[in-house]
């Protein structure tokens, strides 16, 4: 195959920072086309990456590319007036986390994917972090031969940190003012402060709640919800305890996220760096005690210096081309955003 023709909807700071630089400098990628609603910024940023073509709006970058990908990097409280027209164009999609500001708009795109016999890959980068590849194999293997044990337990944990970490240092900005655009509505169970409460949440924390059932290998369910907003307990299907510490301490000038996943005769830990980090992949543990007098090990395998950023651009690649599938679809995502709606009920007083 010659390379994989990809369009951009909206190169702002997400869109340049986090996926348009990792997709220009991948080989078998060609960014052909952007449309940005700012004239000034998409031509100055179409300028830096090589990019030939500028249009002012998705529809009209449609109607004139022939395209095999597109990356759509927008505020997800737009994502129900935008993906279903990208959808409806037969080609994939990419977009970040998390699906929809509400299960209802999410229920929405999801048909709206159904119906374009197309797919959509959603941005949890976690995911394609290589050390959260590596573990996740580990962890599936330990799981199929029992050599540890049963799984007992998974703890997340994401203080409150710089995740920019430098990643905006290259952004391309302009003068121009963004259009006012409409957004999707609130559900009609929540009031003005339940809604913000709920898109803060899934704004923030979206990533955690995905992150632990791609580590479980199973869904979820709530079970406790701490009305101070530091801890989410849960269930899974098969039984586990899991729970996800959110903001327990703040770290100004560092990022601290973790993953421990327990068995009964070790564990499997992933530190994860800053979202914008670059050039820097997370870090994993491996604990193996299996008694009986055998001699316990732990294991710190060499990671790839493969940012998760880049390795999810590839990802999406590769599932264009149909090499494998995509690490998170829609009809997961909006798992994703049940478990953020019922973890909002139990928490609130």
């Amino acid at each position: 195959m010659g390379k994989t023709r990809i369009g951009f909807v909206g190169v702002g700071n997400m869109g340049q920072c986090a996926h348009l630089k990792n997709y220009a400098s991948l080989r078998e990628c060609e960014v052909v086309a952007i449309a940005e609603l700012r004239e000034t910024l998409g031509a100055k940023v179409a300028a830096r990456y090589g990019v030939p073509r500028v249009y002012r709006t998705h529809d009209a970058m449609l109607s004139k590319e022939q395209l095999d990908g597109i990356v759509a990097s927008q505020m997800f409280t737009r994502h129900g007036q935008l993906v279903p027209a990208l959808v409806s164009a037969g080609i994939p999609v990419f977009i970040e986390k998390p699906l929809a500001s509400s299960v209802e708009v999410g229920e929405e795109i999801l048909n709206a994917v159904k119906k374009s016999g197309t797919w959509l890959m959603v941005g949890y980068h976690k995911r394609s972090d290589p050390a959260t590849q590596y573990a996740k194999s580990e962890i599936d293997r330990v799981k199929g031969t029992g050599e540890l044990g049963r799984l007992k337990y998974i703890r997340l944990t994401m203080p409150s940190g710089d995740w920019i970490a430098g990643g905006f240092d290259d952004l391309i900005t302009s003068d121009e003012p963004m259009p006012v655009l409409a957004t999707d509505p609130r559900p009609p169970d929540m009031n003005e402060e339940t809604f913000n409460r709920y898109v803060g949440f899934v704004n923030y924390y979206i990533h955690q709640v995905n992150l632990m059932r791609h580590l479980l290998g199973e869904s979820y369910r709530v079970t406790h919800a701490d009305a101070s907003g530091a801890l989410l307990v849960g269930e899974s299907n098969s039984g586990v305890a899991c729970s996800i510490e959110m903001s327990p301490y703040r770290t100004t000038v560092d990022w601290q996220e973790s993953a421990l996943v327990c068995f009964e005769r070790g564990y499997v830990k992933i530190d994860l760096p800053a979202p914008l980090a670059t050039n820097r992949p997370g870090r994993v543990d491996i604990l193996r005690d299996p008694g009986d007098g055998q001699t316990p090990e732990s294991i710190v395998p060499q990671i790839p210096w493969v940012h998760a950023m880049r390795q999810q651009a590839a990802n999406f690649l590769a599932a264009v081309r149909g090499e494998q599938k995509p690490p998170c679809g829609a009809a997961e995502a909006l798992e994703d955003l049940r478990v953020a709606r019922d973890y909002l009920r139990l928490s609130t007083p």
